[in-house]
């Protein structure tokens, strides 16, 4: 077999474009999750990704069982079940310290996410596995004698190539199920390194629930893989892949814009008390304001900004000779 390693793929018109989209789009949803609210979205995005990821692999638990688990609460379930949700909380609490190129940290969360599932956790399997529909079987994955090697030559063509880590990403994630290289586990480790991928190129990607946009197109995801299998080059997954994380930014736009307009205003005592002087003097200077509060210019500057934002004030004329409207 060559050393030289290339999982077989083609980037074509629709993969540029979705790579660029994405690329525009996740810079916004950076800045949102960075605001004030980011831990309650990042901890709901949480019990999403895990709830959804189990789901694939027929884990039978609502979303409000998966977050009574994560808060310590007891329920009434299957014991396997809940050690999944238990020991998937686990590996997503390790994402921090995992390294996206270690061939290692995959097996540590391996080892993670199937405690107690499995005998061998955290090892590649030594017998020969398949991907079932019903009775059929639609993928029989290489035999176990060639998955340390295919996937050290998946992991050193991961670190090397110059694809866009978008691509990349994707591409993983259909070798890494095209070798199947545990005995169970693939779907939801394979899932939880792409986002460990992405989350090279930007941050944000260890809080965004690409997983429960899989489930929710649950049976394309297998068609995507199924379809690139039988072509022999993994584009169509590719595409399929970049559409759910385009998908998962769009969503989560739209939900934050909703919180957005619900969420009543709150102004320092300081941004009242403007208000009220300008309801009075509405010819009032940043300066004289600057003096009247004890503060700088520049502070006043932000206070008039955040007033402006949210609709409260509005500039008429020049900054030298116009007036405020308190609206």
């Amino acid at each position: 077999m060559s050393d030289k390693y290339e999982p077989p793929f083609t980037i074509n018109t629709a993969i540029v474009n979705l790579a660029a989209e994405i690329s525009a789009l996740v810079e916004r949803v950076a800045i949102r999750l960075e605001q004030s609210d980011s831990l309650r979205l990042r901890r709901i995005n949480q019990i999403q990704s895990i709830h959804s990821s189990l789901a694939i692999e027929g884990n039978s638990l609502s979303e409000g069982q998966v977050s009574d688990i994560i808060d310590g609460k007891r329920i009434i379930a299957p014991e396997r079940e809940i050690l999944e949700v238990k020991n998937a909380l686990r590996t997503y609490e390790l994402y921090p310290s995992l390294k996206a190129f270690s061939e290692k940290d995959l097996l540590k969360a391996h080892a993670v996410m199937m405690q107690g599932i499995i005998p061998d956790a955290g090892r590649y399997r030594n017998c020969n596995e398949g991907v079932f529909k019903g009775n059929k079987c639609v993928h029989f994955a290489p035999p176990p004698n060639m998955v340390p090697i295919l996937m050290k030559k998946l992991f050193s063509w991961l670190k090397n190539s110059k694809d866009h880590w978008l691509v990349r990403s994707c591409v993983f994630h259909y070798e890494f199920e095209f070798i199947h290289p545990f005995r169970d586990g693939n779907g939801r480790i394979g899932r939880l390194w792409q986002s460990l991928i992405l989350g090279k190129w930007k941050p944000l990607f260890a809080h965004l629930p690409v997983e429960n946009l899989v489930y929710a197109n649950q049976h394309a995801y297998y068609n995507a893989i199924n379809a690139s299998s039988a072509a022999g080059d993994c584009s169509i997954f590719v595409e399929f892949m970049l559409n759910r994380i385009l998908d998962s930014l769009k969503a989560l736009q739209k939900v934050d814009a909703v919180a957005d307009a619900r969420k009543p205003l709150v102004l320092t005592d300081r941004q009242k008390k403007i208000v009220t002087l300008l309801k009075k003097n509405n010819f009032a200077t940043e300066k004289e304001m600057a003096e009247k509060f004890a503060v700088t210019t520049r502070t006043i500057e932000r206070d008039l900004a955040k007033l402006q934002d949210n609709g409260i004030l509005e500039r008429a004329g020049s900054k030298r000779d116009g007036y405020w409207i308190v609206k």
